[in-house]
């Protein structure tokens, strides 16, 4: 008989994939997911992308009779439900607490009612702050932030307090946090409650902190997913990408494809258990080079990206990942090159209608101060 799996958030973007690896591999796949307007559109519905065989029940997972009954049967939890959203977070305060931190509470405690096999938890490069980072003497430093004071100046790079530059690296998972929003904060607050509960009731848990993930399926129309969908509705609608900063910033950006297996080895590893891993590839990206990446692959490389010199509350400026731990431990290895994921997506964004809610979404954080 196979084995029974719950994905909460599995309707998503990147439940969907994972359903998808799951039931390739003879896995019977259910979603809890409660199909929020803000991804899924004012008259959500099941999404035609999500596979017939997944079990869709419709619900939330702050509500402990949805989650209790979705867990019936199930060997093992894949926990992706999440509010998503680092600019948002800083003003609908009580939503995202509510699904990503009490959410998270109320599945654990069916947990121990009803425990499973594994458990594998969702975080994200956001619990980090800044990335790793090398001084001109080779020295690592940690703790690394810009000051107000600095931004205003449009200073964009980390000095050390000599006035020399200093040079990103690898983040690996040992580097300590540094929540810089409420977004942060949850996700460090889901990945350690998580570990904390199944030590103690003997559930084995691993956390996977995903770095930019990026691919079909995405929800174009809203302006707080990953910045290549935000860049992505932009540029359907015939606008120009807005980049915070003068665009430097780089990033990892990882194929969902790829994420989605590696959490699929992450349910599937003995050595899994209690461990925190990096999802992303490695390497990295500047923010300007990828938007101008995606505007190419679409056929309108007279739409550069607009450079606003503006910051966000909250940004950080590098952050790519040290993937180490998830290939020795994991046999994780990405397998989707940029060039080819940027391909993929724009063959599949042709087909795609989206709406524009990019200055809406600016304006809602400037009204706050959020964006200078």
């Amino acid at each position: 008989m196979p084995k029974r799996v719950l994905i909460t958030g599995g309707a998503g973007f990147i439940g969907s994939y994972l359903a998808d690896n799951l039931l390739r591999r003879g896995y019977a796949v259910r979603a809890l997911d409660n199909l929020s307007p803000q991804v899924h559109g004012p008259n959500a519905r099941r999404p035609a992308y999500l596979n017939r065989d997944v079990e869709l029940m419709v619900g939330d997972v702050a509500d402990p009779d949805a989650v209790r009954r979705a867990l019936r049967g199930v060997d093992g939890v894949f926990h992706l439900a999440a509010t998503v959203g680092v600019g948002q977070s800083m003003y609908e305060l009580a939503r995202y607490t509510r699904t990503n931190n009490l959410g998270t509470a109320v599945l654990l405690e069916a947990l121990i009612e009803q425990p499973v096999e594994r458990l594998v938890v969702a975080s994200s490069m956001s619990v980090y702050g800044e990335g790793l980072y090398r001084d001109a003497d080779g020295r690592v430093a940690n703790g690394v932030e810009r000051a107000a004071g600095q931004l205003r100046r449009g200073a964009w790079e980390l000095e050390d307090s000599d006035g020399r530059p200093l040079t990103p690296m690898p983040t690996p998972e040992s580097k300590p946090p540094s929540l810089a929003s409420v977004y942060a904060l949850g996700k460090y607050d889901q990945e350690r409650m998580c570990l904390m509960v199944g030590a103690a009731y003997k559930i084995p848990v691993a956390a996977m902190r995903f770095f930019n993930v990026y691919g079909p399926r995405q929800a174009l129309s809203n302006p707080y997913t990953g910045v290549l969908a935000i860049f992505a509705a932009r540029l359907l609608n015939g606008n120009r990408p807005l980049v915070f900063e003068d665009g430097r910033q780089r990033r990892d950006f990882v194929h969902v494809l790829d994420v989605a297996e590696c959490c699929r080895l992450a349910f599937e590893s003995a050595a899994a258990s209690g461990g925190v891993f990096n999802v992303g590839t490695g390497r990295s990206v500047s923010v300007r080079d990828i938007a101008r990446k995606l505007a190419v692959e679409l056929g309108k490389p007279h739409l550069r990206a607009e450079i606003t010199g503006k910051y966000r509350v909250g940004d950080i400026r590098h952050c790519f990942a040290d993937i180490g731990r998830a290939r020795q431990m994991l046999g994780y290895e990405p397998r989707i090159g940029l060039e080819e994921g940027i391909r993929d997506l724009a063959a599949w964004l042709e087909r795609q209608i989206a709406a524009d809610r990019v200055d809406e979404a600016h304006r809602a954080l400037e009204l706050r101060g959020l964006a200078v």
